[in-house]
């Protein structure tokens, strides 16, 4: 039996970074790689905070760069558990940089990323629900359902090449 349902800000994290010139590519911007995997550290604590046990990415829906972050900007990537299935979690990211001089802010990045807690064997374990607070997490939430059974099909309709 899984544990009580816990409300989204218990899995709420929040982690703001300079872009130093390491950082990005020749455009002067932050290279996607990079900024993918800080999405996907930021997603495993925010789903470890929720579950309280390790986890595993399943999957990551679809990234769209709407805007670039230029190198001496600040980052901030913003995650939280948008919706459960028995042993899954749906984390929602948002990300936006910060031209601190100006106080100028846009949103960069917004993707789902799926994870999976696993037991002390890495087998897949129950997770607790979660209770959505904002009017943005009740809409993620009601949403979510669709979301699940597109990534169910994607799955379905993968296939791949052995050499």
């Amino acid at each position: 039996m899984s544990a009580e349902a816990k409300p989204t800000s218990v899995s709420r994290s929040i982690k703001t970074m300079l872009v130093f010139p390491g950082d990005t590519n020749y455009h002067g911007t932050m290279f996607g790689g990079n900024l993918m995997k800080y999405i996907d550290e930021i997603c495993v604590i925010a789903a470890m905070r929720h579950c309280g046990r390790r986890v595993v990415t399943a999957s990551t829906d679809s990234l769209d760069f709407k805007s670039p972050v230029y190198m001496g900007e600040a980052v901030e990537l913003e995650a939280f558990v948008s919706w459960t299935g028995r042993t899954s979690m749906e984390i929602y990211c948002i990300v936006r940089a910060e031209n601190l001089e100006r106080g100028e802010r846009r949103t960069t990045v917004t993707c789902f990323n799926t994870f999976v807690a696993v037991d002390e064997n890495g087998k897949p374990a129950e997770v607790p629900k979660v209770v959505p607070e904002t009017e943005v997490e009740k809409k993620l939430y009601a949403s979510a359902p669709e979301r699940a059974e597109r990534r169910r099909n994607r799955r379905e309709e993968q296939f791949y090449i052995d050499e």
